[in-house]
């Protein structure tokens, strides 16, 4: 409930005005069947005035009643709407602040559950809040008061009929408690296969695979229809039950005055007020059951957003003003270990790349060449030793000047849904048109962009579905280029490349980014052999560095890799 403590001191003035309608809806409906049942004393009594005035007032207060509950209604919604807004977008901030190891350690798709569906929990669980936990226990204590005032030997009835409703309802509702927990993880289990299917759509093409895909989401999906079908049997018995019971108790209460109207005649003029009051009681405790379901369901929602709140990143930068830094790198003992692994990925590489020139970083997959130039963007930081950028360690540089400072452009880089120029300007706001075909030309992409009807303005579709591979490997390099960074981290951005517009790439790197230090992790190793400096790393550690020169001659590793390609493809250099 702390989590929701600051929103609704925000919106207390909806609060406050929901509840006050809840007090005067309340008000009317319990004395309403009141009312009735002077009308029904005033008919027997042939009082014509008596009946026309309390007629009357009993209209107007079904119309206080009406109006109390639609602003209730109205100011419960704005209030649940408010709350939910900001809850999910502190989340969605909060989230922005979590370094990479921390997205992974909840997942994507279970962050995407908790931002959306619990948030919906919990928004409609404000909502029923300021309907019903005020109302509940009003209407509850006030028609059980009035009934017992009304036909006080009537007291049994009420009593029987309390008993059986709340054994009933503790019955269903404690194993609907755990059904709502279990269908929380279910819908992310859904959520999870669905969006790994949509994603890989081409590769389930490509292998027929729809077959085995319908059979992995039907798992999941079905589990969730047995959990949700369960809940489901729950209420269609537990309502029957209620209303049984009540009416029930309603038959014996008029069998009962029928026996005894000859000697209490105003027995017919309270029995319809009793069982008005009756109705109400049973409205108030199947209410408050539900309530309580839902509210079971909100709470697991709660304490699955309060760990997202909980979740301190892990990791946190300095602050400070932003300032310049060169762009030499320098690794001093570094060994790094991922999160829940016990073998080290990088183990004590040490290195040095003075500013303005190229590193290439070639290795066996699973070698550590990833990991080694996610630590320069700090996108983790190592166990042990030090990254030095401008000879600073990074944990020491504020977060904007190592953005600033350093560019990575991946090689499956995630475009965002909207322009090309909005994409652009994600790295430098101020861009302007001039700056984004400087940066186009760089990256080789000018040639296409500039050919689109929009050039710079050109819609970018959800997961750049109307770019091929290529251009979309043009588009993030030249996203990574178009402010100049001090250092640029190609992790096989041009694997997408033929081999012409790969050598353009390089040669434009080479001559308009000749102060940016370029570290460029290949597979091939034509996209590194102009290389200033190699690194050769195995199993996380450095185990050749020099020219290509050096360690086609001197690198026993690095001479494999060499011949091996070198056969295939047949026009690597010596």
């Amino acid at each position: 409930m702390k989590v929701l403590l600051p929103y609704l001191k925000k919106y207390r003035r909806d609060a406050i005005i929901s509840t006050l309608a809840v007090l005067v809806l309340v008000f009317a409906t319990l004395w309403q069947p009141r009312l009735l049942q002077t009308v029904m004393t005033a008919i027997m009594a042939k009082d014509r005035a008596a009946v026309w005035q309390n007629g009357i007032w009993l209209i107007v207060l079904a119309a206080i009643g009406i109006v109390g509950g639609v602003v209730n209604t109205v100011y419960s919604a704005r209030l649940a709407l408010g709350v939910a807004t900001d809850l999910r977008a502190d989340i969605y901030r909060h989230v922005q602040s979590f370094a990479y190891a921390d997205v992974e350690t909840f997942s994507a798709s279970n962050l995407v559950v908790r931002m959306t569906n619990d948030v919906q929990q919990i928004q409609g669980a404000v909502m029923a809040a300021f309907q019903q936990v005020t109302r509940i226990p009003l209407l509850f204590f006030g028609a059980l008061a009035l009934a017992l005032t009304t036909m006080p030997q009537q007291w049994w009835v009420i009593l029987a009929m309390l008993v059986i409703i709340v054994l009933v309802a503790v019955v269903a509702f404690r194993q609907m408690s755990s059904l709502f927990g279990r269908t929380q993880q279910l819908i992310e289990n859904v959520n999870t296969v669905a969006r790994e299917n949509l994603m890989g759509i081409r590769v389930v093409k490509s292998f027929v695979q729809e077959d085995n895909q319908i059979k992995t989401f039907a798992k999941p999906s079905d589990e969730l229809r047995d959990v949700t079908t369960r809940i489901g049997e729950l209420f269609a018995v537990l309502m029957p039950a209620f209303f049984l019971t009540a009416n029930v108790a309603i038959a014996g209460s008029v069998y009962l005055v029928g026996t005894q109207v000859l000697a209490h005649p105003a027995y017919i003029a309270a029995v319809s007020s009793f069982t008005s009051y009756l109705g109400q009681i049973l409205f108030a405790v199947i209410n408050g059951s539900f309530i309580m379901t839902f509210a079971s369901r909100a709470f697991i929602s709660m304490g699955r957003v309060r760990e997202v709140f909980d979740h301190q990143p892990s990791m946190h930068f300095v602050d400070g003003p932003e300032k310049k830094v060169a762009g030499d790198i320098t690794f001093d003992h570094v060994t790094f270990t991922y999160p829940g692994d016990e073998t080290p990925t990088l183990k004590d590489v040490s290195f040095t790349v003075p500013a303005g020139q190229m590193l290439g970083i070639v290795g066996a997959t699973g070698s550590g060449k990833t990991t080694l130039a996610q630590l320069i963007a700090r996108l983790f930081d190592p166990d042990s030793g030090r990254v030095l950028i401008g000879g600073v360690d990074v944990r020491e540089l504020p977060e904007a000047t190592l953005r600033d400072a350093v560019a990575f452009v991946l090689q499956r880089s995630t475009l965002f849904s909207g322009t090309i120029a909005q994409n652009l300007r994600q790295v430098k706001k101020e861009a302007t048109a001039a700056s984004m075909h400087r940066a186009a030309e760089i990256a080789q992409a000018a040639e296409f962009i500039e050919r689109l009807p929009e050039t710079y303005d050109a819609p970018v579709e959800e997961r750049s579905a109307n770019f091929s591979g290529g251009q979309k490997q043009r588009l993030a390099i030249t996203r990574g280029v178009i402010a100049n960074p001090e250092i640029l981290i190609l992790d096989d951005a041009t694997s997408a490349l033929d081999a012409k517009s790969e050598k353009l790439v390089q040669e434009a790197l080479d001559r308009d980014l000749k102060h940016t230090t370029t570290v460029v992790i290949a597979e091939k190793i034509s996209s590194i052999i102009r290389a200033d400096s190699i690194l050769v790393l195995d199993g996380g550690r450095v185990v050749g560095e020099g020219t290509h020169q050096e360690l086609v001659r001197d690198n026993t590793i690095y001479q494999e890799i060499y011949q091996t390609q070198k056969a295939k493809e047949g026009r690597l250099p010596a």
